[in-house]
């Protein structure tokens, strides 16, 4: 063969349940067909409610050999019991880090310059000014929104920490500490921000003594799992200034109940998990299911491979 032919590849057979035309779209893109499921090698599950129908549909259709999940966390589907699921199973994580990492920087800055408390604010009334420029940062997660964080935060030449499972250094940072060091890395943050997992090991990572050893003009920044935070604890630190405050796109429970406590504190700004769920994060996990299909069907390694054992 002339090295400089094209080489052609199978057209993989890709179902996608239930249907959601981006996705579809995605497939045919990638260079692959739409089928019906019984049909298919591939499925694209864009359902985020059904993980136990997922588990069902599997069953039912062994001839399907790689299934990619919608958004990033898969908690619910290890819920669902899959964590013993021998397919090759994807997700989008990283296809969306850097606009999660961009939202985590607006609410960062939100909670720091106390724009709040301003907004809320019906009369003319000072309010507290805290800098991001020269501050110690605390990253904990160091995936691929801690890297594409440390990015952004390089103009204010924050001095970044990130804490993480493993020791590997997260460029950029100044430091990177494993998850048995994190009330160290908590104790001098001005900003600490959430960007991991969630899984057995890392629910209420935040409790009261982390939030304890905070600083008390910190704040807490949620751009990952509600779960991560144990919102009573939470709840009780803000009431009594424990912490500077919190800014969350995620909560749990989430959605957050009206008459929460949460949406009246002063010093807490919630946005409805704005981060993960745009019309920009929809086209780019749809941008990923396209390149996935490409490289399914070119025998590529795949994007964003779960490793169900460690959850994520």
């Amino acid at each position: 063969m002339n090295p400089s032919e094209p080489v052609h590849l199978s057209e993989p057979r890709v179902a996608v349940v239930p249907d959601w035309p981006l996705a579809a779209e995605a497939v045919v893109a990638g260079g692959g067909r739409v089928v019906p499921v019984e049909d298919a090698e591939a499925l694209v599950w864009v359902d985020w409610s059904g993980p136990d129908r997922l588990g069902a549909l599997l069953e039912e259709h062994p001839r399907i050999r790689w299934v990619h999940l919608p958004g990033a966390g898969i908690e619910s589907f290890l819920d669902a019991g899959l964590q013993s699921e021998s397919r090759v199973m994807t997700c989008s994580k990283g296809a969306h880090s850097s606009l999660i990492a961009e939202h985590a920087l607006a609410l960062a800055l939100a909670g720091l310059h106390s724009l709040g408390a301003s907004a809320r604010a019906s009369s003319w009334q000072p309010t507290r000014v805290t800098t991001l420029v020269e501050q110690p940062v605390t990253i904990v997660g160091g995936g691929g929104i801690a890297t594409a964080l440390v990015g952004l935060l390089f103009p204010f030449r924050a001095r970044v920490t990130v804490v993480r499972r493993h020791p590997e250094s997260v460029p950029g940072a100044a430091r990177t500490l494993t998850t048995g060091s994190l009330h160290d890395a908590l104790a001098d943050a001005r900003l600490v921000v959430l960007a991991l997992a969630l899984t057995a090991q890392t629910r209420h990572i935040i409790g009261t003594a982390e939030l304890a050893r905070m600083h008390e003009r910190a704040w807490l920044v949620n751009v990952s799992r509600g779960g991560h935070v144990d919102t009573g604890a939470l709840v009780d630190a803000l009431e009594r200034k424990v912490i500077g405050g919190a800014a969350l796109d995620v909560t749990d429970p989430e959605p957050l109940p009206e008459g929460h406590r949460l949406w009246s504190l002063p010093n807490c700004i919630i946005t409805p998990h704005d981060a993960g769920s745009s019309g920009a994060v929809m086209a780019l996990l749809a941008a990923r299911v396209q390149d996935n299909v490409r490289r399914f069907g070119a025998g590529e390694p795949l994007l964003g491979i779960v490793d169900l054992e460690a959850g994520y």
